[in-house]
């Protein structure tokens, strides 16, 4: 059976997500207001919110039962 080889990430996920935020804005910044660059600041807002999402899952508060909890939450 083979083996899976795993990447080994030398930064933490929230590092990486922030800086890929910050890259898009910046790229964003230097393009004329169209198509293109309405798509870099859409992923530069989900780079944010998956960080934030990652902060609250990683926080010391957040349990396995509350994730439950908040899954079973209507909209």
């Amino acid at each position: 059976m083979q083996k899976h080889r795993g990447i080994q990430q030398t930064k933490t996920r929230q590092n990486r997500l922030t800086q890929a935020a910050v890259r898009l804005r910046q790229q964003a910044t230097g393009t004329l207001p169209r198509i293109e660059r309405e798509r870099l600041i859409r992923r530069a807002q989900q780079a944010d919110m998956a960080s934030q999402v990652n902060e609250w899952l990683s926080s010391p508060g957040a349990t396995h039962t509350s994730f439950k909890r908040a899954a079973a939450m209507p909209a």
